[in-house]
């Protein structure tokens, strides 16, 4: 199929300043190949406007809609350890529980779900049930340990979210990774960031997670709603991280991780 004539006023270049491969091939940002980026400047005005008219908008069109809606998308782009390569770090916050943690850590995956909603971007949560061994009544993101017959990190965590809550990959577009955390409770947690389509409607396993619930994205963003707690353990002051929400007490590993992606938003403006 031949490129079509050009437009009198086709833009130059599609880029948008992304500039990152992602799993499929395409940049983040703009949607091109690495090849078409690459040979762009020596193309004839023609191939560059059916491209941009015709070739880009079809790639948009087969992302999956939720994704299209998610308005944070091209930042967590940008500063998101990409899927293919999962963080190999010991833990951003391990040199302040060194003498806190277990000979050995264990490997746990959770999904860090974003829905994109008509009045803004909601996170979501659950609260688990409280017989469970780690972590029983508190508010966490879906995931758990990565088990041997898990291909990655990814894999874990999708996993750990159909059993968890019921929610089918067909509705979870995973984005990339945080940066791994380590927890007194001897995990080291890679969280998983994505997109979740808004018409999910969970399921909760009765015997992992009593509550499933959402709370706004621009509300945990905000630096004034985190507060820092001094807390005993093992006869030792250390402080952990809480949130200001009145439905729930959100705290401990699941205020870090989004502190976290906080941090990590504020350096994509």
């Amino acid at each position: 199929m031949s490129p079509p004539a050009p437009s009198a006023a086709a833009p130059a270049s599609p880029c948008i300043g992304l500039c990152r491969l992602g799993d499929d091939g395409l940049c983040a940002g703009c949607l091109r190949t690495g090849a078409e980026i690459a040979a762009w400047s020596r193309m004839a005005e023609v191939e560059r406007s059916w491209i941009m008219e015709t070739v880009l908008p079809a790639r948009e069109r087969e992302l999956p809609p939720f994704l299209r809606r998610l308005p944070e998308r091209p930042r967590l782009a940008r500063v998101l350890h990409p899927l293919r390569r999962p963080p190999a770090d010991p833990g951003w916050n391990r040199a302040e529980l060194e003498d806190l943690l277990p000979s050995g850590l264990a490997e746990a995956a959770v999904l860090v779900g974003l829905v994109p909603r008509e009045d803004g971007t909601y996170v979501l949560l659950t609260r688990r049930t409280d017989g469970l061994r780690h972590h029983g009544g508190q508010v966490s993101f879906p995931g758990g340990r990565i088990e041997p017959g898990d291909p990655g990190v990814l894999a874990a965590a999708l996993r750990e979210s159909a059993e968890e809550i019921a929610l089918p990959q067909a509705q979870v577009a995973p984005l990339g990774y945080l940066d791994p955390f380590v927890t007194v409770s001897g995990f080291r947690v890679t969280p998983v960031v994505a997109a979740v389509d808004p018409g999910f409607r969970p399921q909760p396993h009765p015997g992992e997670v009593a509550e499933v619930f959402e709370v706004p994205l621009s509300y945990l963003m905000a630096p004034g709603h985190l507060r820092s707690i001094p807390m005993e353990y093992r006869g030792r002051t250390r402080t952990v991280l809480e949130y200001d929400w009145p439905a729930q007490r959100i705290w401990g590993a699941t205020a870090a991780i989004l502190f976290n992606l906080r941090r990590r938003l504020e350096e994509g403006r």
